[in-house]
């Protein structure tokens, strides 16, 4: 691999606003199409470059300063990725919530981001926003809110703001260590925090991931199941096609696998950007086999462990290699993944050319190959701090390291593979257990369409459960259930067969895709019977 060497230090002066458009314009490529959207028109990196500059004059004449915040609450669009431009071009800070959160989330998000402007769309205002902007006690920093579509009363529509704004704009003079954006973490427990990003974080990133590791080109058409207001989707699906002047394709419409499958029809991508369980349900719908996916290159996995099993039944279905990684907003980004042409299944690789890894035990010692140990990363794209959570920000950002909660293993060749995280792995009888260990078991099973392990209390001690669903036309019951468990003991070791078997129609999963654990965890410690179907 590349030595850090390869990759010379962003400038001192540096605004990702010109290292991820501008720069586009200035090499010829302003005619490209920048944005292909499902439902409006193509836009190319000129008319991105002109709708933001003149956003970035509507936010300056309403008195946008270098630093504030900027909240984006949209699905994905146009206006979505122009709004993040335009932020970034006055040397503001970029925060983004999920459209579709709750009104008692929006609220809380408005108040921890403290945002000078919004930008919405006419739903969530109604929704939610306007007695929140009336509220003079607690919208105090909130100035100003833009409206997407629909003019509603008292507020500026964003068409005509940007309309009435002159195209031109000279970029804030930001520094590479100013703060760029906020990325928030999922969650797990109580609201989410922020990790908080400066302008190199994002270079460091794309330079070594998105164009070394990936061969991102302005050739790539990129589509992607999470959406923008994700930091992985904003990577795949903003920061890196248009890092090198390719395209991407923009839809505002909830993913399922009918859809992903159409779009791919219709746009071509070449890199699908998806999560587990949507590889899980493109591979459950009926004739899968005969949709054409030849136009992709690649399919980025992250965010959950994918199971060997669906990685091998992607692969001999549509012939696509999945390139499974891991990042976190801590870091942005990826920092270890399958390599193209490369791909271990059940690992999730090599580490990305910049960073370094420890697997750390108890003892604060690093462990021995093959042994299961705490992941610490180190790389110039991790976060400063977490927003409001000092305490937090010293226990996970140590000087140089990142201390995550996931939980690795490293074999004799440097291929990482993920075992859990930390407060999912499973003590029965002692010993430590791996829930993805049996998953992945589970999911060789032919009745088994998608499966999580979790614990569950038995007269003090822990035991594992599975919950299950099952593919279509299989019947769950107490013969499959005692069917899933004797699978389980001929493979693993018998202390880690599910002691339990819950049968549902699907997971619950949270905003970013990812298994609520949690909620699993509730419903495993209240159940009595040995299998029980539920939903």
């Amino acid at each position: 691999m590349n030595s850090n060497s390869t990759f010379p230090d962003p400038p001192e002066q540096l605004n990702i606003a010109e290292y991820f458009l501008d720069r586009r314009i200035d090499e010829g490529l302003g005619d490209h199409v920048a944005i292909y959207g499902h439902n409006g028109p193509s836009l190319t990196y000129k008319d991105v470059q002109n709708a933001s500059n003149r956003l970035a004059n509507v936010f300056r004449d309403r008195g946008l300063e270098m630093e504030n915040r900027v909240l984006i609450a949209l699905p994905d669009c146009h206006e979505f990725v122009i709004a993040w431009f335009a932020t970034l071009k006055c040397g503001a800070v970029f925060t983004m919530v999920n459209p579709r959160a709750t009104d008692a989330d929006l609220e809380y998000t408005l108040n921890y981001t403290r945002a000078k402007i919004l930008i919405t769309n006419y739903d969530i205002f109604v929704r939610v926003m306007r007695n929140f902007h009336q509220d003079k006690q607690t919208s105090c920093h909130l100035r100003h809110v833009l409206v997407v579509g629909e003019q509603v009363s008292g507020e500026q529509s964003y068409s005509d703001a940007i309309r009435h704004a002159t195209p031109s704009f000279t970029n804030a003079v930001t520094h590479r260590d100013d703060v760029a954006g906020w990325l928030f973490t999922s969650g797990s427990t109580g609201h989410p925090k922020a990790a908080v990003h400066l302008h190199h974080d994002f270079v460091f990133n794309t330079e070594r991931y998105a164009k070394y590791v990936l061969g991102i080109n302005p050739r790539d058409r990129t589509l992607s199941v999470p959406r923008l207001y994700f930091g992985y989707a904003t990577g795949t699906n903003l920061m890196f096609p248009f890092s090198v002047g390719a395209s991407t394709v923009l839809f505002d419409a909830h993913p399922t696998a009918d859809l992903m499958f159409s779009l791919i029809e219709q746009y071509r991508p070449t890199i699908l950007t998806a999560v587990p369980t949507m590889i899980a349900a493109m591979l459950a719908v009926p004739g899968a086999e005969n949709y054409d996916l030849s136009s992709l290159r690649a399919c980025l996995s992250a965010g959950e462990a994918l199971p060997e099993e669906l990685y091998r039944r992607w692969m001999n279905t549509f012939g696509v290699e999945i390139l499974d990684g891991i990042g976190s907003a801590e870091m942005f980004h990826i920092y270890i993944t399958n390599y193209p042409g490369q791909s271990i299944p059940g690992s999730v690789g090599k580490i990305v050319p910049g960073y370094k890894t420890r697997i750390v035990g108890p003892d604060g010692q690093d462990v021995e190959p093959g042994m299961i140990g705490t992941l610490w990363v180190n790389g110039d794209s991790a976060a400063v701090c977490y927003w409001h959570d000092h305490e937090r920000s010293k226990q996970c950002l140590r000087g140089d390291w990142v201390v995550t909660s996931d939980q690795f293993q490293l074999d004799n060749d440097g291929n990482y593979r993920y075992c859990g995280r930390l407060d999912d792995m499973l003590k029965v009888g002692g010993i430590f257990v791996s829930p993805v260990e049996i998953e992945n078991c589970l999911h060789e099973h032919v009745a088994v369409a998608e499966c999580a392990v979790v614990g569950y209390s038995e007269a003090g001690l822990t035991k594992p459960m599975a919950v299950v669903v099952v593919r279509d036309g299989v019947t769950p019951g107490s013969e499959l259930a005692e069917q899933l468990q004797a699978f389980v003991r001929s493979r693993l070791a018998p202390y880690k067969y599910p002691r339990k078997v819950l049968f549902v129609a699907s997971l619950p999963k949270n905003d970013r895709g990812k298994l609520d654990r949690k909620t699993l965890s509730s419903i495993a410690n209240s159940l009595d019977l040995s299998y029980q179907i539920h939903g």
